[in-house]
């Protein structure tokens, strides 16, 4: 019987450790940063990400549909009240933006594990040092919201 509670609190262990925890800190997401690549909404996709400095990461987003830039954006990362928050604005072809002036649509941090991090609408997800699923969720006109997955591969 003892044997039995051992391998059972051994496999309660493990499988706490597969999903701990991690502190909202830049350095613990910082496999995020580099160029990366993929396909999403008809188009390619492409996303640079900073290494953590100053308390930020940075980042640039554009799609390409048919040789054509449809839209970017610009994406940080900051420290924020020990956690994490993730902000963007979009712009058009022509770097008109879509928000207003002070306007940014944002994310604040839900959880961070050792391979995602997780924020309200959006989910970054570690396959591999050179694979990356990005969840967003879209707000549809008619009210629904519709998950949308990126691929990337790190170039």
């Amino acid at each position: 019987m003892k044997k039995l509670i051992i391998i059972l609190l051994f496999i309660s262990f493990s499988c706490k450790a597969q999903t701990k925890t991690l502190e909202p800190k830049l350095e613990n997401i910082s496999w995020i940063s580099g160029t990366w690549h993929g396909e999403a909404f008809g188009g390619t996709t492409e996303e640079i990400w900073s290494e953590p400095s100053a308390g930020s990461m940075m980042a640039t987003f554009k799609l390409i549909n048919d040789g054509e830039v449809t839209f970017y954006e610009i994406e940080i990362i900051r420290e924020v009240e020990n956690s994490l928050i993730l902000q963007l604005k979009h712009f058009g072809s022509d770097l008109k933006g879509w928000e207003t002036k002070d306007e940014t649509v944002d994310f604040p941090l839900k959880e961070i594990t050792p391979n995602k991090v997780e924020f309200e609408g959006m989910t970054f997800e570690k396959v591999n040092d050179k694979e990356m699923n990005i969840y967003v969720d879209i707000h549809n006109e008619d009210g629904s919201i519709e998950n949308v997955k990126f691929n990337y591969t790190k170039q």
